[in-house]
């Protein structure tokens, strides 16, 4: 399938530096994309539902439970300065 894009244009605003064969592989290689995806586009498709995934997707995530929270005195313990129970940090504002 011939190839409509200039794939050195597109290869100098992406600022690629391709030498001939880079850019006559890529564009022979672009052609058998578009035309595997002109196939597909050509493929009946009336009376299928639009899918987000081909597969069914399952909730992989775990239930939402309350557990035991970390104590501050845990955290704060390890920083380097704490003040009335929290992080102090440099002031990097006037």
């Amino acid at each position: 399938m011939p190839v409509d894009i200039d794939i050195a244009r597109v290869a100098n605003l992406a600022r690629l530096s391709l030498t001939e064969d880079q850019l006559e592989t890529f564009g022979a290689q672009l052609g058998d994309i578009l035309e595997h995806a002109e196939r597909v586009q050509a493929l009946p498709t009336e009376g299928v539902p639009p899918t987000s995934h081909p597969l069914p997707m399952v909730n992989a995530f775990r239930a939402d439970e309350v557990g035991e929270c970390l104590k501050p005195e845990s955290f704060l313990s390890e920083a380097p300065d704490v003040a009335d129970g929290q992080f102090r940090v440099p002031r990097i504002l006037g």
